[in-house]
């Protein structure tokens, strides 16, 4: 068969890009739930430094936080 664009495809073709975005859907959707949970850790984070339970010797626990939203928004395709 061929498409559009004179170049032909398979049956097979087909089912291996519908595999590829199902696995692309996959790792976008984890990716949003990670962010869901390293927001909730920042959040709790802040919450707590001002309630006075954290000290400001544990900001590298902040940090490593929001490098990782970050990165992780970084990878969005």
């Amino acid at each position: 068969m061929k498409n559009a664009n004179g170049c032909s495809y398979s049956v097979s073709d087909d089912l291996l890009i519908q595999h590829e975005v199902e696995v692309v859907q996959g790792i976008l959707e984890s990716k949003e739930q990670y962010r869901k949970v390293v927001k909730a850790a920042i959040g709790k984070w802040v919450k707590d430094f001002q309630s006075g339970h954290i000290e400001i010797k544990t900001v590298d626990d902040l940090k490593k936080l929001i490098e990782l939203d970050i990165e992780l928004q970084r990878c969005e395709l």
